[in-house]
């Protein structure tokens, strides 16, 4: 059994050696005539390559099915991507439906009301910002329009969003705007949906405080924030911004108005509002009663004769 390995191997180790140089020589060959620029070389190129690749397409089918494996693997992976980015759509397209549903009841009430008479008084001149205070102490802005425009001290000033501040100041041509942020401003809100009441004052800060507030347990984070029209200083209604929380947990209002971006401001015409002081005919007086009589001015209180005495008068 030995003398017959031996053997095996004599023979095994030339004839490996004679295919390895044969393989070579015929590499060599396949090389030297695949770099040969001539009319005949070419065309016996040509004939080997329609003779041999057309028979090879067996020996591709594995590559082919590989490349096409990871072609749909990629294709799954976009495909499960797009699946999740459609499905986030999807949750936000519910989210506006619901509030264009809101919306669509808000209108349809709004649309019942426009019969309303608004208030004709409540118009607005705009002017151009022209420069600002530049001073950390003090908040506010210069406007092209003055009392030659029939801006009068006191007047709400919005940038077409939210309330900006008020009117501090006129010249001819010249309005000086006192900001919400201005330490010296202090302007009577209501908060929405609770109802609350408050005062907006300003401490130069981006964000002014909250103050004198009714509860403050009522009020959230995000709630709206609008003048209350309280002492005749601003139309009810106009918007300041939303309640936010500070760092120390002071309650602060977020300005809706882009106080980065002040080019133009409205400057609201508001005369006041009428008082109603004596009652109307629908409140009569009952049967027997006195009927009041209206005080002389310049009387007071111990001096105003009674209904009686005046009956006896």
């Amino acid at each position: 059994m030995a003398k017959d390995k031996s053997q095996h191997d004599d023979y095994a180790t030339p004839l490996r050696r004679l295919l390895t140089v044969v393989l070579c020589l015929f590499l060599f060959a396949v090389f030297i005539v695949w770099r040969i620029d001539s009319p005949r070389v070419e065309r016996f190129r040509a004939q080997v390559v329609d003779r041999v690749v057309p028979s090879m397409d067996w020996a591709m089918v594995p590559v082919t099915a590989a490349i096409n494996l990871v072609r749909d693997f990629q294709s799954y992976q976009r495909l499960a991507e797009q699946n999740r980015e459609l499905r986030s759509e999807l949750r936000q397209m519910r989210a506006w439906k619901e509030a264009a549903l809101q919306l669509e009841q808000e209108n349809a009430r709004l649309l019942d009301l426009n019969n309303v008479r608004l208030d004709p008084q409540l118009t607005y001149i705009t002017g151009v910002v022209m420069a600002d205070s530049g001073s950390p102490f003090r908040q506010s802005v210069l406007l092209n329009v003055g009392s030659r425009d029939g801006v009068h001290d006191g007047w709400a000033a919005m940038d077409g969003i939210g309330l900006v501040g008020r009117i501090s100041g006129t010249g001819r041509d010249t309005a000086r705007v006192i900001l919400l942020t201005d330490a010296a401003s202090a302007v009577p809100a209501t908060i929405q949906p609770s109802g609350q009441t408050a005062l907006v004052t300003g401490d130069n800060n981006a964000a002014p405080l909250l103050s004198f507030l009714e509860n403050p347990d009522l009020v959230r984070p995000g709630d709206r924030v609008i003048s209350s029209g309280d002492g005749s200083v601003f139309p009810a209604g106009l918007l300041i911004g939303q309640v936010a929380k500070d760092r120390s947990g002071r309650m602060r209002v977020r300005l809706s108005a882009d106080y980065e971006r002040l080019e133009f401001l409205r400057v609201l015409r508001h005369h006041g509002t009428q008082v109603i002081q004596d009652p109307g005919g629908l409140v009569g007086a009952l049967p027997g009663d006195p009927v009041p009589q209206p005080r002389p001015e310049g009387l007071g209180a111990d001096s105003a004769e009674s209904p009686a005495e005046a009956g006896n008068g």
